[in-house]
């Protein structure tokens, strides 16, 4: 039976049952899940399940025997030296590419999900499990909150391992890349209400290190949902700059050529009762049978090197084998 998987801001984990009823348009009240895909091109992507559930508890962790096998470097490559062209002919000034590792073998989603379950609460577990396949992933991000007129949401962009603090904290790039991100989520939002930004901080994951931005906006008057959804995904930190639909269509390509899944980066979201949080599906395992894919994006500005992006790459897939494939 199906399943959707949502951590709350306030540690709980729920847990959706199928069937679940598709929805174009959030009902009224109740708990509705939110799935869609990078691109929004699922027109009912709000799902009823059939009962909830609060997991007080993991499930049994089993063994995960799966054998990955290295992403190309030269696919990436060939992505890199397009976008560095487009910035360079003033085209664009940003953009992630997806690089995906791919494995095969078994590892029951109840495994996968126990995973998730012992995690640090600076990050959020979310996802699908459906007959064959599935995505379960923990993510620092949060697309945005809506509840009582006000929008809370954050810019999170640029990453170091978390022994590198010191020198990431003044690291030009790393710096000019977040504020890319945080300018633009502030563009995004500063006609709908009041903006209100924190300082800009850092974020420890543990093995990892990021930027962090909190923004809040008192709202000048009501928003739909939906149309929160589609100015605000992808975040800068996802997306490409500008975001028109040409330099939109270009990133997918991209995405599809490097065998990015189709939920990377899409917004995951939980409706309760008129309080709406929407994820970001970063940080992720997926999988549809034996054959797993890992994927992890890096965003490439005018100082981005190759090699230093796909040390990144890496740097992230591994975070995320550690939280759900851990040494013994």
């Amino acid at each position: 039976m199906e399943r959707a998987v949502f951590g709350t801001r306030t540690g709980e984990v729920l847990v959706g049952h199928g069937p679940f009823t598709a929805l174009a348009e959030p009902p009224a009240g109740g708990v509705t899940f939110y799935k869609n895909d990078f691109s929004l091109s699922v027109e009912k992507p709000w799902l009823v399940p059939n009962r909830i559930e609060v997991l007080e508890k993991p499930p049994v962790r089993g063994e995960c025997r799966i054998q990955w096998e290295e992403p190309d470097p030269g696919e990436f490559a060939e992505v890199f030296r397009e976008i560095s062209s487009a910035i360079g002919h003033g085209m664009i000034e940003k953009s992630v590419p997806v690089v995906t590792e791919r494995g095969k073998g078994t590892c029951s989603p109840e495994t996968l999900l126990a995973s998730l379950l012992q995690l640090p609460k600076t990050v959020r577990p979310y996802g699908w499990i459906g007959e064959n396949g599935g995505f379960l992933g923990a993510t620092p991000e949060v697309l945005f909150r809506y509840f009582d007129g006000r929008i809370y949401t954050m810019a999170l962009a640029g990453t170091a391992r978390r022994d590198e603090q010191r020198l990431f904290a003044v690291d030009d790039k790393e710096i000019r890349e977040h504020e890319f991100v945080a300018q633009t989520l502030i563009a995004k939002l500063s006609d709908l209400g009041m903006v209100i930004r924190r300082e800009r901080d850092i974020l420890d994951l543990g093995r990892l290190i990021h930027f962090q931005t909190l923004i809040k906006v008192e709202l000048y008057q009501y928003q739909e949902t939906k149309t929160l959804i589609e100015r605000l995904h992808p975040t800068p930190a996802l997306g490409p700059l500008p975001r028109t639909l040409e330099t939109m269509a270009q990133l997918t390509d991209w995405r599809e050529r490097l065998g990015c899944p189709v939920e990377f980066g899409a917004p995951f979201g939980l409706l309760r009762d008129g309080d709406f949080e929407a994820l970001v599906a970063i940080r992720m395992v997926a999988w549809n049978g034996e054959d797993f894919l890992l994927p992890s994006g890096c965003g490439v500005i005018q100082e981005s090197r190759l090699v230093s992006e796909w040390r990144e790459l890496a740097l992230k897939r591994n975070a995320v084998r550690g939280l759900f494939f851990p040494l013994k």
